[in-house]
């Protein structure tokens, strides 16, 4: 034990020995330094020199800001809103035979544009033949016994006139007239009535549009106004698309639409790339949907080479109004703040003026601005970060 200690002992003194040595060393060195001659500057004082003049370079250039300027435009802005709206056929009906029986025949093709009359299919038409045949030869033979009966009425009234028989054969007489004459009536309903059940089992387009996909094949047995029916018919010439927009837009679009202002309406697809078609404003619900906030629009398009199509997801824009000359700016320039929105300008001493500016319709990346602001000003659009009022600045292209 007592040796491992004398070896500590002597491990301290060694350091402690070498740390004087180092010390002493550097402090002749320092007195060396300072001792030296200022005819004779040293080495080292010429290479201190040189980054104390670029240090001063450096702080100019900080206190000169890199900007990038625009100017304000003159051309025509819209004023747009936007909303994810359905594709949706101007009119659509469920073809459905009026009559029971047995289907004889189609004359449709799957996809096949039809117009309005144009035959469809045909039920089997005996059933409704013997139908309408029984109601005549019921008409008839009611017919000729109100003929018969008319006669023996004038018959009996010339004898009532010569006093030949009683008033009262007269008058039951007329009676039965009357009643056949009601017979008659009710028969020739009941023949119309079998003419119409008739002519239902020839089933015809009720509009023209374009048939889907049939329902029910020929030999089927289907019953009148079934609920799937026997083929839907869309019509996708002209076509309409359902769209909602937001209640603080009503203000401006009511007025308008219901004075009878035409309201344009453009719908883009799905990437809001494309325009796919162009169309105006044709319907607006009467009431705000209170579980959205929003009012239902429906706009109406040719659709002449058939970009829409039922239920397709579309986007649709309705322009609210368009300013043919309007002073507009490109967003990335304004600045907002609590008091209002606000630019950065470059005036002739290449100093910065800030500017608040009064603006109006936003739309595609642009600002309109309708005052503060002339198409003369260079307006900073980049370097905005590190500027205020009275900055020096550096315009770059």
């Amino acid at each position: 034990m007592r040796k491992y200690l004398l070896l500590l002992l002597i491990a301290i003194l060694g350091f402690g020995y070498y740390f004087f040595i180092v010390s002493s060393r550097d402090n002749n060195t320092s007195s060396s330094d300072t001792n030296t001659s200022p005819n004779k500057p040293s080495t080292q004082m010429n290479n201190t020199a040189k980054p104390t003049t670029q240090r001063g370079r450096g702080a100019n250039n900080f206190q000169r800001s890199l900007v990038k300027i625009v100017y304000a435009e003159e051309k025509p802005i819209q004023e747009v809103v936007s909303s994810l709206g359905t594709v949706i056929p101007s009119q659509s009906v469920i073809v459905n035979s009026q009559v029971g029986g047995v289907l004889q025949a189609i004359f449709f093709e799957e996809g096949q544009y039809v117009k309005k009359g144009d035959l469809l299919a045909k039920i089997d038409p005996r059933t409704y033949q013997a139908a309408l045949d029984q109601a005549k030869g019921s008409l008839a033979e009611n017919q000729a016994r109100l003929v018969n009966a008319r006669q023996d009425l004038k018959r009996y009234q010339t004898l009532y006139k010569q006093d030949s028989i009683a008033r009262q054969q007269v008058d039951t007489q007329q009676a039965l007239v009357r009643q056949y004459e009601g017979s008659s009536v009710n028969l020739q309903a009941a023949v119309e009535q079998a003419q119409i059940n008739l002519n239902y089992t020839d089933i015809v387009a009720p509009i023209d549009g374009r048939v889907g996909l049939r329902k029910v094949d020929v030999g089927n047995l289907i019953a009148a106004n079934s609920t799937d029916g026997l083929v839907l018919i869309t019509q996708n010439q002209p076509i309409d698309v359902s769209f909602s927009v937001p209640e603080i837009y009503i203000a401006k679009l009511a007025a308008p639409f219901y004075q009878g202002k035409s309201l344009a309406v453009s719908i883009l697809n799905k990437e809001n790339a494309t325009i796919l078609a162009e169309g105006v404003l044709v319907s607006m619900d009467n009431q705000v949907d209170t579980t959205t906030g929003s009012v239902k629009l429906k706009a109406r398009f040719d659709n002449h080479d058939y970009q829409l199509f039922p239920n397709q997801f579309v986007n649709a824009k309705i322009i609210l109004q368009q300013v043919d000359d309007a002073i507009v700016l490109s967003n990335d320039a304004i600045q907002y703040s609590d008091a209002g929105a606000y630019v950065y300008i470059v005036q002739e001493d290449n100093t910065i003026k800030t500017q608040t500016v009064q603006t109006g319709i936003v739309n595609e990346g642009y600002t309109q601005i309708l005052s503060g602001l002339s198409l003369t000003d260079k307006v900073v659009i980049e370097g905005l970060d590190r500027l205020r009022s009275g900055s020096t600045v550096e315009i770059v292209p």
